[in-house]
């Protein structure tokens, strides 16, 4: 017997088996009392996940990309810093030596240098249409797909998209070797616990399969404005991206992007792209070569328990607070204001500000859609048409630090205030347009420190209403505190008039 195996002190052996009896007398007694316990149904894996992967193995494929630039200068001698002792020495031998031929005296190319990534990708079309991470392929100049049968093909680029890591390739397949496609699945069927497969290639190690569940969707793992990712167990390795997750369906799912490692190697969490994100932005490359996205205009934040409190919405915390409007946008156009929270838009309800910019995003450009936003504590549907999101632009979400210390005149809320003066304005640099109850020192135990307010920012409105002096913002905040209210919501301007929301408790 191995040692291991008679570890256990025979006390707690015989401990153990006189609980087994007592457990199994108590089950006996409660079935003869007619009170039989309800045995929980055991979900059961899938006896073997081979037929799945055979099934699917051929439309996945290992990614080679290869860059190639010239090395600077062209030289392969050592680099030395200006000034160094012996460097025109250095200069001169390298270049009779390596910059001309001397017998020929001809010049030497440019030194190159090539680096090499590898990844996997699937195959979504069999007329040649492939799909992988963005990252994988980078910027490339010469990229080959490698079937399962080790065929490689040259590929080109049809269009890519960093904003969500996805790629469209295009290989011209051949009659002796005819593709084989995998379909997308409903990302959103999926529940965690859900059984799903990887297929890959890890550490350049092509068709490896590991099998896992979806541990949770909805993840946000702060890698872009759209993040978005099913999270699994099943085992993610660098090469796995762009590869595929499958459901048990041999549905495409997911597309494999990124671990969470301190290692480098997988720990059992790893991240997918849902198909229900990918697919529109893998049809607009195929389409068109390029992902155009709707655009609303609006700069957001996201809406805590307090600030909920203190715009009186029902329903608790959710949706989107609108911090700024772009002056130029369609929302400015449909009548959206800062201070409106966004509850539901075309349809789908806003659960929190980083649901916006996703669903905005995924409409189509110059469609018209309801924006239903809660103003004052009353719902207001306002018809929106989208604009594009151009490459430059970014969704937006109000800044959350400024400026720096100084003096004081009027406390309230742990801050002390003072009116607009051109003084302020030169010491602070606050734009001409910004107007408001100026902050010259925040008490560093205040809520209003925790919430990063800082000096020479400005409170431009106090529970929605606009304040001029200190006495506005006192008068306000008690009147707040009269009608039973727990905290207060500011509207707080930057120096430069960016303009962000603040709720602070009036205990």
């Amino acid at each position: 017997m191995h040692p291991v195996a008679s570890a256990r002190p025979a006390p707690l052996r015989r401990a153990r088996s006189r609980a087994r009896s007592m457990m199994t007398a108590l089950l006996v007694g409660a079935s003869v009392a007619g009170a039989a316990l309800p045995v929980p149904a055991l979900a059961k894996g899938p006896a073997s996940l081979a037929d799945l992967a055979e099934q699917v193995t051929d439309a996945v494929v290992n990614i080679s990309a290869s860059t190639t630039v010239e090395a600077r200068g062209g030289r392969t001698g050592p680099q030395l810093p200006p000034g160094t002792p012996f460097e025109d020495l250095f200069e001169e031998f390298f270049n009779r030596r390596g910059g001309r031929n001397n017998e020929r005296n001809e010049e030497t190319p440019r030194a190159q240098r090539k680096s090499n990534s590898l990844g996997s990708g699937f195959i979504i079309d069999a007329s040649g249409l492939v799909v992988t991470n963005n990252h994988v392929i980078g910027d490339a100049n010469d990229i080959q797909v490698i079937l399962h049968d080790g065929t490689k093909l040259k590929a080109e680029i049809v269009g890519k998209d960093p904003k969500i890591d996805l790629a469209v390739l295009r290989v011209k397949p051949t009659a002796e070797r005819p593709l084989k496609a995998v379909p997308f699945g409903d990302s959103d069927k999926m529940r965690p616990g859900d059984w799903v497969i990887a297929i890959g290639n890890p550490f350049g190690l092509g068709g490896s399969v590991s099998a896992g569940i979806v541990s949770a969707r909805g993840r946000n793992i702060e890698s872009g404005p759209y993040d978005n990712y099913i999270q699994t167990d099943a085992a993610i390795n660098k090469g796995n991206s762009g590869g595929p997750l499958f459901n048990m369906d041999g549905e495409v799912i997911g597309i494999n992007t990124a671990i969470l490692s301190p290692t480098g190697g997988s720990v059992g969490i790893g991240f997918a792209v849902p198909s229900g994100t990918a697919k529109p932005v893998i049809d607009q490359l195929r389409e068109f070569g390029e992902v155009r996205r709707g655009w609303l205009g609006v700069r957001i934040q996201n809406v805590d328990d307090a600030t909920a409190e203190a715009l009186g919405l029902k329903g608790g915390a959710r949706g989107a607070l609108v911090a700024g409007v772009d002056e130029k946008g369609p929302a400015k156009a449909a009548g959206l204001e800062v201070g409106d929270v966004i509850v539901k838009f075309n349809g789908m309800p806003v659960k929190a500000s980083s649901d916006l910019p996703r669903v905005v995003a995924a409409t189509p450009v110059g469609q018209k859609v309801d924006v239903v936003v809660v103003r004052k504590a009353e719902e207001v549907t306002k018809p929106v048409t989208l604009g594009r999101l151009e490459d430059g632009e970014k969704p937006q979400l109000a800044n959350l630090r400024q400026p720096d210390p100084e003096s004081a005149v009027r406390q309230a809320l742990g801050l002390n205030l003072s009116g607009m003066t051109d003084e302020l304005r030169k010491r602070y640099a606050i734009k001409d347009g910004v107007k408001g109850v100026v902050v010259t020192r925040v008490d560093p135990n205040s809520t209003a420190a925790d919430k990063r307010i800082q000096p020479g920012e400005t409170i431009v409105e106090v529970g929605q209403e606009a304040v001029s002096t200190p006495a506005d913002v006192t008068k306000r905040v008690e009147a707040l505190k009269k009608d039973g209210r727990k905290s207060v919501l500011l509207l707080v301007a930057s120096a430069n008039g960016d303009v962000r929301f603040v709720a602070i408790g009036l205990d």
